[in-house]
């Protein structure tokens, strides 16, 4: 079974980003013939500039391959590698209706927050479209956000195979209904636009002095604490086993200690957990022509897909004569 994922390159990762996607992706390489691709000409309609984009699409790339995907198991590379995508790209605006994109939930959501309109911005589902068609996938894991740009894929692909016969594969949409929702240092849904995260990577003392925010209620240090709805605890029990769960549901009731040594805890906990993740991170950042070749290679990968695709849809629609 193939499933696809794209990734855009958008800076420092949070534990929302490894638990609400990443780790599932590691996991499905153990299944599933994984393809993931950086999705940087996406991130050209959040404005961001040349070198900006350059040294984001490299960050995510040492990122992801630090947190465990595997090039020997995934095809992983940048999107713009692969030309294919953008001739599909244009293939597929001809069969995509404007009332279509006008109804996309991304394009109404974006521009209501402020991002300037324009035609990248307008035509993401078509180029995420071809993202999805061009490598026949079985599988598309999606948030609940996502799913319209998945059935708008499909929609457009039976447009096209009605006019040129079964060439282009209809994907399935999967959400992950038991994805851990992480909670912020406010308790609110971790997101950059909250201002609420915990990073992965990055100085000790700082990851410390963000963890000491976290929202608390106030309660005595000799009175018991209330771990369920605590924030401290919500994020403590992704990394936890059952019994190092239980035990600290233990520490909470008996009292005596305060929501400053829980937090204490936590970044403790966290700091050994992500350890191994740091010194992979710490050999790719060295090594940045290493990870450079792992993208071209999982970029030629996936031209083995995409050509032959791309020659089927030529032929089909009279641009090779």
């Amino acid at each position: 079974m193939r499933v696809l994922t794209g990734i855009q390159p958008s800076g420092d990762l949070h534990i929302g980003n490894y638990f609400g996607s990443i780790k599932q992706m590691v996991d499905a390489q153990k299944t599933s013939n994984t393809f993931a691709f950086i999705a940087n000409y996406h991130a050209m309609s959040s404005g961001n500039g040349g070198e900006r984009l350059a040294q984001l699409t490299m960050q995510t790339a040492t990122d992801f391959l630090s947190l465990g995907i595997d090039p020997n198991k995934s095809t992983f590379w940048v999107q713009s590698d692969v030309k294919e995508v953008l001739e599909l790209y244009w293939v597929l605006s001809a069969f995509t209706p404007m009332g279509l994109l006008e109804r996309a939930h991304s394009y109404k959501d974006k521009t209501a927050k402020g991002i300037s309109a324009n035609h990248s911005l307008f035509s993401y589902p078509v180029l995420m479209a071809a993202d999805i068609l061009l490598y026949s996938p079985d599988i598309v894991p999606v948030g609940k956000d996502q799913i319209q740009h998945v059935e708008i894929a499909r929609d457009i692909a039976i447009k096209f195979n009605n006019e040129y016969g079964d060439i282009l594969k209809l994907p399935e949409f999967k959400v992950e209904e038991n994805v851990a929702t992480v909670p912020g240092t406010d308790g609110q849904k971790m997101s950059k636009s909250y201002g609420n995260c915990v990073n992965i990577f990055g100085e000790e003392k700082k990851q410390l002095k963000t963890i000491k925010k976290i929202v608390t209620e106030q309660v005595a240090l000799e009175e018991p604490k209330e771990y369920e709805g605590c924030n401290v605890y919500n994020m403590a029990k992704l990394f936890l086993e059952e019994d190092a769960l239980l035990d600290l549901q233990k520490r909470y009731k008996a009292g005596g200690e305060g929501h400053g040594h829980f937090k204490l805890y936590l970044a403790d906990v966290m700091w050994e957990y992500f350890r191994e993740y740091r010194e992979k991170r710490e050999h790719y950042m060295n090594n940045q022509n290493e990870v450079r070749e792992i993208l071209q290679n999982g970029a030629s990968k996936a031209s083995e897909i995409a050509q032959p695709m791309m020659e089927k849809i030529r032929s089909a629609t009279g641009i090779r004569y």
